[in-house]
Order: C-alpha cells, then sequence, then structure tokens
C-alpha cells in the first residue's frame, strides 16, 4: 500500500510532524527559518529532510527539485496572517500588505505543488473575522479546492488544555472535509503532570526538560499565598502586582484542564508546587512525549512548545485527512 506523504511549512519543533508520523504519513520535507527551534525539529526528526530557510527565498525551482515530480497528498502550515485588511470590499486576492507575504508564499506552494489537501491551523480570531475567513476561503477555491474551516477546542479532543484554534481543511480530490470528532472525556492539568518528579525553585531532575525556573524571593512569596486555581488577588496589598496581564500572577487549577499554552508562561504558576511550570510540564500538556527532547534557551524552549500545534490534535486530523485521501481512491 502506497504511503500518504506530507510538507510541514513553519514546522517549529514539529508538533504537527510528530502527530502526523504517529500516525504512519511519510514526510517530504519541512522548513522553517528560526534555527534554534530548527535545532529541536532536526534533532527530533534525524530523518526528516529538514530546510532551515526564509520561505520568500526558497526558489519555485528550488520547490520542485525537492518534491522530485511526487504528487504531494497534504500540504500543511500556520503561516502568519495578521496583515489582513479588514475594512472595504473583499477581493478574490490577498489584500496588498507586506505583512501578508509568508501566507501568500504559503499559497505560492500551494499552487505550483498541487496537493490532494491543504491543512491550514491559525489563530481563532481569524476564523471570527469573515473578511479574511472569505479570503483565504476563495483564494483556495481559485486553485481548485472544497474548503471548511473549524474552531477545534483542544479540550474536547482528549487534550489536557482548553486552546481554541482554527483549522482550514481544503481538497480537490474527496467529496466530503472530515474533521475529528469530539471525545467529551476531559482531562485535567493533573491529569498530564502530577506524576513527575517534584522539585523547587532551580531544581532540576532526571526527566529531560524538567528543569524549575529559578525564582527571586519576592516573586516566590507572591506565588505562595495564591491557592490551587487561585489568582493575584490572594497576594496581600502591599506586594501585589499592581498592573500587567491578569492572566498571569495565577495558578494552574489541578481539577480542569490547563488554560492555553502560550510562549511565555513563567508567571502562571503550578498548582501544589511554588514555581512555574517546567518546560516538560507544559510540553506534556501539549500531548509531546518523555522522549521528545527540546533544545536552545529556556524561554525558546517554552516559545517551542507554546506555538507547536498539539502532536495528538494532529495525529487525530491526519486520521481524518488519511480517511478523505482513501475516500477519493
Amino acid at each position: 500500500m502506497k504511503s500518504i506523504n506530507y510538507i510541514d511549512l513553519f514546522c517549529g519543533a514539529g508538533g504537527l510532524s510528530l502527530g502526523f508520523e504517529q500516525a504512519g504519513l511519510k514526510n517530504i520535507f519541512s522548513n522553517d527559518s528560526d534555527r534554534v527551534f530548527a535545532e529541536t525539529y532536526s534533532k527530533n526528526f534525524p530523518k526528516h529532510n529538514l530546510l532551515i530557510k526564509k520561505i520568500e527565498d526558497i526558489s519555485n525551482i528550488e520547490i520542485k527539485n525537492l518534491v522530485k515530480n511526487k504528487q504531494i497528498d497534504i500540504l500543511a502550515g500556520g503561516p502568519p496572517c495578521q496583515g489582513f485588511s479588514i475594512a472595504g470590499n473583499i477581493g478574490r486576492k490577498f489584500q496588498d500588505d507586506p505583512r501578508n507575504y509568508l501566507f501568500r508564499e504559503f499559497m505560492r506552494f500551494v499552487k505550483i505543488l498541487n496537493p490532494k489537501i491543504v491543512l491550514i491551523e491559525n489563530v481563532e480570531r481569524l476564523h471570527k473575522n469573515e473578511k479574511i475567513k472569505n479570503e483565504i476561503t476563495y483564494t483556495l477555491n481559485d486553485f481548485g479546492y472544497r474548503v471548511e474551516s473549524k474552531i477545534l477546542n483542544t479540550s474536547q479532543y482528549s487534550i489536557p488544555q482548553v486552546r481554541r484554534r482554527v483549522f482550514f481543511i481544503a481538497s480537490r480530490v474527496s467529496k466530503h472535509i472530515i474533521f475529528p470528532k469530539k471525545n467529551m472525556n476531559t482531562l485535567t492539568i493533573k491529569d498530564a503532570i502530577n506524576d513527575l518528579p517534584k522539585i523547587q525553585s532551580g531544581e532540576s531532575s532526571n526527566i529531560p526538560n524538567h528543569i524549575a525556573m529559578n525564582h527571586t524571593e519576592q516573586m516566590l512569596e507572591k506565588m505562595s499565598f495564591i491557592s490551587d486555581g487561585g489568582s493575584r488577588e490572594q497576594i496581600p496589598t502591599q506586594i501585589r502586582p499592581k498592573s500587567g496581564d491578569v492572566r498571569k500572577y495565577i495558578k494552574f487549577n489541578s481539577n480542569k484542564p490547563s488554560i492555553c499554552i502560550t510562549g511565555d508562561m513563567r508567571k502562571v504558576f503550578h498548582y501544589s508546587q511554588n514555581r512555574a511550570l517546567t518546560v516538560r510540564e507544559l510540553a506534556r500538556i501539549q500531548t509531546f512525549p518523555d522522549d521528545f527532547i527540546f533544545f536552545g534557551p529556556s524561554i525558546s524552549q517554552q516559545q517551542q512548545v507554546g506555538n507547536a500545534v498539539p502532536p495528538l490534535l494532529a495525529k487525530k486530523i491526519s486520521k481524518c485527512l488519511i480517511k478523505m485521501l482513501n475516500e477519493s481512491k
């Protein structure tokens, strides 16, 4: 049986690729321009063809050489799209904003490679903007694709985290677009990380990436007043932070899924241990296995974890894409 292949653009540390690999898909090549993120990717996927290069610097000829005349089954990625115009009439082309060039570059790959299926992942707010959503849909329609998009909340797919992201699935070969079915077996953050070794501020363990941040005495004092699931309001007034993000200086609620993991979780604290979460704990919440190692400075490791598509969700989505491809035969 012929294996199903994929390309992962803007691959980061490799959450999407990991889920695809777990579902049995074969990597043709991946691309990212961040060399630190790429180190993590290359060391966890040593057999993959990783191109560390700005996507706009990859020529049309190079794209064709990379695929060696193979028919591409799935082209996936999460290109930034912060520059879409939200004013005026919606056209059938991307608005002329320089910040959109990465999304246009992604569409250049679609046009050149003509993959059977296109998968795009992005932040929730993109989907709520009808003009942006329609512009993406119209562009793919122009290329001959049937397109559907949905916001998926990871907590509904056996992932211990509330994380809402939009996924566009576009197909030129199947009659139906398939998204994964929800699983209401809600997992908590405690389910994900409670078995890891207990460590204090500045301590490490024999588990890869399970190293606690070295907090200041002042920070340790502030967080000590916050209970499981509590907020900065529990910190005495004289030392309580008076400004800043209200989503900071809180403790995770051990009886609920985690809040959304982002690239900086240094001021969101463990529910029972007086410290921020380690990179390994954040990775567990994102469903990375313990043998997936993150490299680079600790803040980069957090960013790598926070930017990733949870591998378990990627696996569930890829199984839907496999079904679509098999139905088209």
